[in-house]
C-alpha cells in the first residue's frame, strides 16, 4: 500500500490538468461517501425511532422561534 507521501508525489509528476481531474475526482468520491455515512445514520436513526429506542423532541429555541414571530 502506499503512503500518503508516496501518493502525493505521484500527483505531482501529473500535468496541471490531470491534477485539477484527480482533485475532481477526489472530492466527488469523498462527497459521495460522506451522503452514504449520512444516510446510513439516517436509516439507523429512523429505525431507533421506530423501534422505540428514542424519541422525537423540539428544540426550545425552534419553538420558541416560530411560536413568538
Amino acid at each position: 500500500m502506499s503512503t500518503l507521501n508516496q501518493v502525493l508525489e505521484d500527483a505531482l509528476q501529473l500535468s496541471s490538468e490531470q491534477q485539477e481531474m484527480l482533485i475532481k475526482i477526489l472530492q466527488n468520491r469523498h462527497h459521495e461517501n460522506r451522503r452514504a455515512e449520512i444516510a446510513t445514520d439516517a436509516q439507523q436513526s429512523l429505525a431507533d425511532f421506530h423501534a422505540g429506542n428514542i424519541s422525537a423532541s423540539v428544540s426550545p429555541r425552534w419553538y420558541f422561534s416560530i411560536t413568538r414571530g
